[in-house]
């Protein structure tokens, strides 16, 4: 017997608009995933910003993402604002979805509503994010990688579920150019200073796609990043080294189906890493430190080689040829499609919905 069709609510922080014009990470996958769950008959509506381009029903909590804005505002008024607007309409749905972490539990637990299930984004080995973890330890949470969970195992995991990819806005490259390529924020963990000196050191021109710093003089993150970026800038001047600024949508697909091989230097515990697939998606291998999620979403002298160390990734790098793009590919189909990721969170939204 057919399932029935679900009204799910997907919640975003009004930060980048969904889907997001370059970078943004959490908005491209839930866009994916609804045009996904849109093509499997459910209604969907979205909780995110006004300027959102999204084809499910939009419910916007401001007209413009806070992140384009010249002046980013504090976002904590507007994340309240936002889980007001779907507890507002909570009985037109049978499961919300948040992406937007800590924000919407406190109301969740007390206000009668359908379930909710939440996706967590970020890492979570600091100390308030335990806390916080522990004191909700009921809500029902999916994580996006293993390795994401490991800091709070005790937590009230349903799931982990890859994020999932349009393959089809992904051209797969058999023959690629002569560069490596980096794909990212500027920011430290992130390591675009070592990507550059792994490149160097294997001979390989390197070209950097990556977003500047948010214009935020009061926060303290986006200050120290600004700090990194002025430690970087002079780099992009060497030879064999090319800045291309923030790319998305075909743009980013071609550039990263043109690398040899996607360098993802991490030196913190990275939930998922997104480009990752997305490199995949265009038969590029990667090569990484293993960090975070890397070792699991990288098979080490399939997709791409996972190492310890600069030095060994520069030599890595010296044998990504070796690697069959094919069979890159083939991974990304496998395990990183929005067929796989919108199959796995369709079971849990029934799971939830008939439960009650």
């Amino acid at each position: 017997m057919d399932r029935p069709r679900l009204r799910i609510a997907q919640i975003v922080a009004p930060l980048l608009p969904v889907p997001p014009l370059g970078y943004g990470g959490v908005e491209l996958v839930v866009s994916t995933l609804i045009d996904e769950l849109l093509r499997r008959g459910h209604d969907v509506t979205l909780f995110a910003s006004g300027d959102s381009a999204s084809p499910a029903r939009l419910v916007p909590s401001v007209d413009w993402a806070l992140w384009r804005t010249p002046r980013p505002p504090d976002p904590l008024p507007y994340l309240m604002k936002t889980v007001d607007l779907v507890f507002e309409r909570a009985a037109d749905f049978d499961v919300l979805h948040n992406h937007m972490s800590f924000a919407a539990f406190s109301l969740a637990r007390m206000a009668p509503c359908p379930p909710i299930l939440t996706t967590l984004h970020g890492r979570l080995d600091r100390q308030d994010q335990m806390d916080g973890l522990r004191h909700f330890s009921a809500m029902p949470l999916v994580s996006i990688s293993d390795a994401q969970r490991r800091p709070v195992p005790w937590a009230n995991w349903l799931a982990t579920i890859y994020h999932g990819l349009k393959l089809e806005d992904y051209q797969f490259s058999p023959d690629p150019g002569a560069y490596a390529a980096f794909l990212g924020r500027v920011s430290p963990e992130k390591g675009l200073e070592t990507a550059i000196e792994v490149a160097r050191g294997a001979g390989m021109p390197l070209k950097i796609a990556a977003r500047l710093p948010l214009d935020q003089p009061d926060n303290p993150e986006a200050q120290r990043d600004w700090r990194y970026w002025r430690k970087i800038e002079p780099m992009l001047t060497e030879r064999g080294v090319e800045y291309v600024g923030e790319l998305g949508g075909v743009e980013k697909s071609a550039f990263l189906g043109g690398a040899r091989a996607l360098i993802f230097p991490i030196t913190w515990p990275e939930p998922f890493g997104l480009v990752m697939a997305e490199a995949l998606a265009c038969g590029t291998p990667v090569v990484t430190l293993d960090q975070g999620s890397a070792p699991e979403v990288i098979e080490d002298g399939v997709s791409g080689f996972v190492r310890h160390t600069p030095d060994e990734m520069t030599e890595a790098l010296a044998h990504v040829g070796q690697l069959d793009r094919g069979r890159c590919r083939a991974e990304a189909v496998r395990r990183f499609s929005a067929e796989v990721m919108a199959e796995q969170y369709e079971r849990l939204y029934y799971e939830l919905a008939f439960a009650r």
